[in-house]
C-alpha cells in the first residue's frame, strides 16, 4: 500500500475535533493531501485551499416568531430538507466570499454533532501558471465563473441528479426546468 493509501484509511476512520476558526477561512496546505490530490489539487502557485463549516442537518424556514401566514400545508418550520448537500452550500459559500477565484472541487474534512467542515480547492484564474498549463486553463474562460452557483460542480452535479443514466434520468437531462418546458409544449402538427 502506498502513502495516500495509509492516509485515506486512516481519515475512513478519525473521529473530529471542533474547530475554533471563523466558517470560511484559508489553509496553508491540505489537511488530505490524498484526497485534495483525488480532486484536481496541486501544490503549485495558483492554487489554494479554504475550509468551510456549514450546519449539519435539515433547513428552518425563516419566519418571524415562528409564524407561517397561509395555508396548513405551508405551517411546518423544522422539516423542510435542502434541495442540495451540504458540499455544494459550503462551495456556494467559499464562492461567494472569493469572488476573483474560481471554485475546482471540494472533499469532506470532519464533522460533529452540529457543523459538518468541507475544504473547497480554488484556482485563481488570472495566476500566469495556471493560464499556461493546458490541463487547467479551461478554468479561467469567462463562462467559468461561478461554477458552484449554477450546479457545475462534482457536488452540483450530484445535487441536480446527473450521476444517473437511463430510465431513472428521463426528467433530469438537461435540466429540470429544460424537461419540464420540454414536456409540457404542445406540439401540434400543421396537417393531422
Amino acid at each position: 500500500m502506498g502513502a495516500y493509501k495509509y492516509l485515506e484509511e486512516m481519515w475512513r476512520k478519525k473521529q473530529s475535533a471542533t474547530r475554533r476558526k471563523p466558517a470560511v477561512h484559508r489553509c496553508t496546505r491540505p489537511t488530505r493531501p490524498d484526497k485534495a490530490r483525488k480532486v484536481g489539487y496541486k501544490a503549485k502557485q495558483g492554487y489554494c485551499i479554504y475550509r468551510v463549516r456549514v450546519k449539519r442537518g435539515d433547513r428552518k424556514k425563516r419566519v418571524a416568531k415562528g409564524i407561517v401566514y397561509g395555508k396548513p400545508v405551508n405551517q411546518g418550520i423544522n422539516k423542510w430538507k435542502a434541495v442540495r448537500n451540504l458540499r455544494n452550500i459550503a462551495e456556494e459559500r467559499v464562492g461567494r466570499k472569493c469572488g476573483g477565484l474560481r471554485v475546482l472541487n471540494s472533499y469532506w474534512v470532519a464533522q460533529d454533532a452540529v457543523h459538518k467542515w468541507f475544504e473547497v480547492v480554488m484556482v485563481d484564474p488570472y495566476h500566469k501558471t495556471v493560464r499556461d498549463d493546458p490541463r487547467i486553463n479551461w478554468i479561467c474562460k469567462p463562462v467559468m465563473k461561478h461554477r458552484e452557483l449554477r450546479g457545475l460542480t462534482a457536488a452540483g452535479k450530484k445535487a441536480r441528479g446527473l450521476l444517473k443514466k437511463g430510465k431513472r434520468a428521463t426528467k433530469l437531462r438537461p435540466s429540470y426546468r429544460a424537461a419540464y418546458r420540454r414536456h409540457s409544449l404542445l406540439r401540434l402538427r400543421r396537417y393531422r
